[in-house]
């Protein structure tokens, strides 16, 4: 299961951003199937240790067998607060492999993907009450018109809302193909597998807070990290990376620069390691389709 669970999107460039220390303590606070944390572990010594966070009950399923691992079935957002617990602060490395893995795709019930006629779910946590379903059937047309502009970037946000809840009113949504069909009339022949998985992004998006639970991370690294410590990190659509980005460069979420008072310097607690963003080989493209639209930034802590 492990190797067919998720084939992690540059691994040789994320773990090499790393810079690892044989005795260092590292973070991978998105494990699923565990190709970043295997390639970590192979770089550390008997004295090192990499602590991985992985909300998804599923990913438990490729827990490594090392006395050096513990993966904690937690959200990244609580970072600082599980590693303080377990006395790992401060650490050497964070790594962070965002979106969603290439194993929640594939599996039909878990309802992330437009390839299925499966239950509308879209839950990273499967602890959590509410699904992509539950969503749609109650979410109000000004709350869902933001979510497909916010979120999924679409151009036709409103028009899209009024549509999905017009069908709503004939019927609740249970299931992708609902969603899917309830989009027909306004799905573009030439891209449709574009559009629907900007809609489908979106949607997860909202459902799971990805973007507040980034917004939430990204600070704590500062504590978590010691000087010298790196921050590498995979996005896959741009408000993320420009939340990265942004936070690489000053500090902070909203990417305002920070000048020194006295001397009118910018001050930043971090140090751009990455000059812009690496992007995947053409080979990998090739290869793993989850590849083609990520971006991977490197800082280090000053």
């Amino acid at each position: 299961m492990t190797e067919i669970y998720h084939k992690p999107v540059l691994l040789k460039e994320s773990v090499e951003g790393l810079a690892i220390k044989k005795d260092g303590v590292y973070v991978d606070v998105t494990y699923g199937g565990g190709g970043h944390s295997r390639e970590i572990l192979s770089h550390l010594g008997e004295n090192g240790r990499l602590i991985a966070f992985d909300r998804d009950a599923d990913a438990r399923a490729n827990a490594i067998d090392d006395p050096r691992f513990r993966l904690l079935h937690h959200n990244f957002r609580y970072l600082t607060s599980f590693l303080r617990y377990y006395k790992a602060l401060p650490v050497d490395g964070i790594l962070a492999d965002l979106g969603i893995s290439s194993h929640q795709i594939d599996i039909p019930d878990r309802g992330f993907s437009t390839r299925y006629d499966a239950p509308l779910d879209m839950r990273m946590d499967q602890r959590m009450k509410k699904t992509a379903a539950s969503l749609l059937n109650s979410i109000d047309l000004a709350g869902l018109t933001a979510v497909l502009k916010d979120f999924g970037e679409l151009d036709q946000a409103r028009q899209i809302a009024e549509a999905i809840i017009a069908f709503r009113k004939k019927q609740a949504f249970s299931r992708t193909g609902e969603l899917i069909e309830a989009l027909a009339p306004l799905t573009p022949r030439d891209y449709e597998h574009k559009f629907l998985a900007q809609v489908f992004q979106a949607l997860r998006i909202s459902l799971n807070d990805e973007l507040a639970a980034l917004k939430n991370f990204l600070p704590l690294c500062l504590t978590a990290l010691k000087p010298g410590g790196r921050l590498v990190v995979i996005s896959y659509h741009s408000l993320e990376d420009r939340m990265v980005k942004n936070f690489m460069k000053t500090g902070n979420i909203s990417g305002i620069e920070v000048k020194d008072p006295i001397y009118g310097n910018i001050s930043t607690p971090l140090k751009m390691i990455s000059k812009g963003a690496i992007a995947s080989s053409d080979e990998e493209r090739r290869t793993n389709k989850r590849a083609r639209s990520a971006r991977l930034r490197v800082a280090e802590k000053i």
